[in-house]
């Protein structure tokens, strides 16, 4: 690739016919004249690895639409989706590379192929590709994908996209133009702390001398005064030195803070943290916050999630009453009072099993628990007029009442 394109990939100025998505192109930003990769940055790959851990635990399941409701389908397809998509890779590791392909190496775009075994006509591999080695090229009606040396047209693969470039829709557009300047302020803060920590040139004290010009002159000579007037055997020992001579200084030097590295460095995290959507204190920033982290589930962790669903049923589903969607409900930070609090009241009102409560607290099974049980007074409302209560006489049949 010529050093023009280069440049113009890195910035984001696109051709008009070729989009490029490459870890060589995208995921590197200039600092101090060379390229540096933006997955060195501790920060961004903390919270990338946190996404994409989350998100690649959800299971994904097969759904249909039914008069009653949807129900969750159990066959071939949900099984090949759900556990084995790529048979070199687990479902997890698969649903990772998606997720890090979205935020970082594919500059919001993951592609995966549909090879078809020929005997059964099942789904044989999503098989994915390199994001390094892939482009898109416009045709008249659609685009093409170009991955190594082949072509493929948008129904031959399966195309996940995010945040879609505003131009061409069908391209995502990742957060690299604007992570770049926030990840070298983060690297030159980080280097600056280096620098400081190691106290090169910080001398703890400074010793002024009068009438010793020449001697200052030569290292041997400032050694040599050294040694007559400050040197000891003994640590702590005082020092004897000629007052109209000899004058010591203590040098306090400056700290982290005083060069506002920590303010500007936890700045700089809080920065990244919002344009990833992930909680700040992932990144080492604040403290924990259980509603915050349910909503980063609820918002960032399922708005990923519902992109690898959708994106699956319009790429390989037909059936127009099936349907993808992952679950999160395993990801929410729960404690165990609230999980038995609201299964014992779902299973009052007869809309649980006592097997379905012990699986959620992580119990085994008990064979006399998988029966539904209600308590006696909740009726149908359409036999409320049935209560043998609202059929009495309205006199009462009785004895004498002296």
């Amino acid at each position: 690739m010529s050093l023009v394109r280069r440049v113009k990939s890195l910035f984001g100025k696109r051709s008009n016919q070729v989009y490029v998505s490459s870890p060589d192109e995208f995921s590197r930003y200039i600092y101090n004249g060379g390229y540096v990769r933006m997955s060195e940055s501790p920060e961004v790959q903390m919270a990338v690895d946190k996404i994409a851990n989350l998100v690649s635990d959800m299971t994904i399941q097969l759904m249909e639409n039914t008069e009653h409701g949807d129900v969750r389908i159990n066959n071939a397809l949900s099984r090949k989706i759900d556990i084995e998509p790529y048979q070199h890779m687990t479902r997890k590791a698969w649903v990772y590379k998606v997720v890090r392909d979205l935020l970082l190496y594919g500059e919001g775009n993951s592609v995966a192929h549909i090879s078809v075994d020929s005997q059964t006509g099942l789904i044989k591999n999503l098989t994915p590709f390199n994001m390094g080695e892939v482009s898109y090229k416009n045709s008249k009606d659609s685009y093409e994908i170009e991955f190594g040396n082949k072509t493929y047209k948008p129904e031959e693969v399966v195309h996940f996209v995010m945040n879609p470039d505003p131009l061409n829709p069908q391209i995502g557009t990742g957060y690299k133009v604007a992570l770049k300047d926030v990840v070298r302020n983060l690297k030159q803060a980080q280097e600056t702390k280096n620098t400081f920590m190691k106290g090169k040139y910080m001398p703890s004290l400074i010793i002024k001398a009068d009438g010793l010009t020449e001697e200052f002159k030569t290292e041997e000579g400032r050694n040599k005064i050294l040694d007559k007037y400050i040197s000891s055997s003994e640590r702590g020992q005082p020092w004897v030195i000629p007052a109209d001579l000899l004058e010591v200084q203590e040098v306090k030097p400056l700290t982290l803070n005083d060069l506002a590295i920590n303010e500007s460095t936890e700045l700089d995290k809080r920065t990244i943290a919002g344009l990833l959507g992930v909680p700040a204190f992932l990144l080492g920033v604040g403290e924990f916050n259980n509603d915050e982290y349910n909503n980063f589930i609820q918002s960032t962790i399922m708005s990923i999630g519902n992109i690898i669903a959708q994106t699956l049923t319009k790429d390989i589903i037909i059936n127009q009453n099936w349907y993808f969607k992952m679950n999160p409900r395993s990801l929410y930070n729960y404690s165990l009072t609230d999980l038995v609090s609201a299964g014992g009241e779902m299973v009052k009102m007869n809309a649980m099993r006592r097997n379905e409560l012990r699986n959620w607290i992580g119990l085994d099974p008990d064979e006399e628990m998988n029966e539904l049980i209600v308590l006696e007074n909740y009726i149908k409302q359409s036999d409320i007029d049935k209560q043998s209560k609202l059929h009495q006489d309205d006199t009462l049949e009785g004895g004498d009442t002296d």
